[in-house]
């Protein structure tokens, strides 16, 4: 009979566990490689992304003027100024970056939802049974999305602010609007419609008070109409590419599942409501985690259209740090707007994760904390 003969002591060290515990075990030679093959992108990552995120986040504490380089040992530091006067000095760099705010979140508020019902809207068209040419619809959703945004402007101006759309209202009794150089707010239009507030003689409580440089006449103005020409612009250019993001997880999606639900006699809103749409969380929370991004960051459509114009009212956060550094020259000024608004699109993506959390999971985690807990406390008084 075979005889087991106990290990010495010195040689548990070389039990298989403790190899892989000092990266010598059998995956050591395949970690070694796959940090190979990822070094040309890490190192891309780290010289081009990384390196100029912490050089910008230097130029924010200084006072360069983009002659030179900023980072000659002379260059002007100023601390926190440039933060804090974005929201404690009255000046005219505070109302501008206000402005944007007030701008970019009512532009934010009216994107996102309209591009992704959107967006949903088109994946569940191309992915029923009964139409007819998929790949043709699903080409020509798309297409707006792949096409120079400089062309895709181009083409709107020319129906905005070339009088063909006012051309189309005009044959069915509708007199449009000059879109591209009208600041009015649309509720302030919408007000003076209905004869509650005149735009140009608003109430003196509204437009004596105010937060931070602007009066709540101007923060409770809604988007200008120039401002919801540039939300169609980009709800239009951008529903294609969420479109297929939907329709890649409705694809994926089993057939039994919808098939079950109509053998239980639901019909094609409960089918939505209740089946389709829990099973889309994930991706919803992607498409509307991006949306929100691009939405802060739009820059593009603002530059070819408007500018910032007419009176500021399509000025965003990222085209006012692009004019203080590239125009004014208060790079200082313009980097710190660019971390401002890094911070917020953060704190909102933060919230929306809260606001689109899975309720269930949260619970379980939490009774599993709450469980762990008490048995630390157990052991801790046994």
């Amino acid at each position: 009979m075979a005889t087991v003969t106990a290990a010495a002591p010195g040689a548990s060290t070389n039990h298989p566990a403790r190899r892989r515990r000092r990266g010598t075990g059998i995956r050591g030679p395949e970690r070694t490689a796959g940090w190979f093959f990822v070094s040309p992108a890490v190192i891309l990552l780290v010289v081009f992304l990384a390196v100029p995120v912490l050089m910008a986040l230097w130029v924010s504490f200084t006072d360069w003027n983009g002659i030179g380089t900023p980072f000659r040992l002379n260059i002007p530091t100023v601390g926190l100024r440039n933060y804090t006067d974005l929201f404690t000095k009255d000046a005219l760099t505070r109302r501008d970056f206000m402005t944007s705010i007030r701008n970019i979140f009512y532009y934010t508020l009216l994107v996102v939802p309209l591009q992704t019902a959107l967006a949903l809207s088109l994946a569940l068209l191309v992915n029923g049974k009964m139409l007819k040419g998929k790949g043709f619809f699903r080409s020509a959703f798309y297409f707006p999305s792949v096409t120079s945004s400089v062309a895709i402007t181009t083409v709107f101006l020319f129906v905005f602010n070339g009088g063909a759309l006012n051309a189309i209202l005009a044959k069915v009794g509708i007199h449009g609007p000059e879109w591209l150089a009208d600041s009015n707010g649309v509720v302030q239009n919408l007000l003076g419609a209905l004869h509650i507030a005149d735009p140009n003689n608003p109430p003196s409580a509204l437009a004596n008070h105010g937060f931070l440089s602007l009066s709540w006449w101007e923060w409770l103005s809604g988007p200008s109409v120039a401002m919801c020409a540039i939300i169609a612009l980009v709800v239009w250019t951008t529903a294609g590419t969420f479109m297929l993001i939907f329709l890649a997880a409705l694809q994926d999606i089993s057939v039994d599942i919808e098939e079950a639900s109509v053998l239980d006699g639901a019909s094609a809103w409960q089918r939505l409501r209740y089946v389709l749409l829990p099973m889309l969380k994930p991706t919803m929370f992607l498409v509307v985690t991006l949306g929100l991004i691009g939405s802060w960051q739009v820059f593009d459509q603002v530059y070819l259209a408007t500018q910032g114009g007419p009176d500021k009212t399509t000025l965003s956060p990222a085209y006012l740090s692009y004019t203080s550094g590239f125009k004014d020259h208060s790079w200082g000024v313009g980097s710190a707007m660019a971390f401002v608004l890094f911070a917020i699109i953060i704190i909102f993506t933060l919230f929306q994760r809260f606001i689109m959390r899975d309720r269930d999971e949260a619970r379980a985690k939490r009774r599993e904390r709450q469980a762990r807990r008490a048995a630390a406390q157990g052991g801790g008084t046994s």
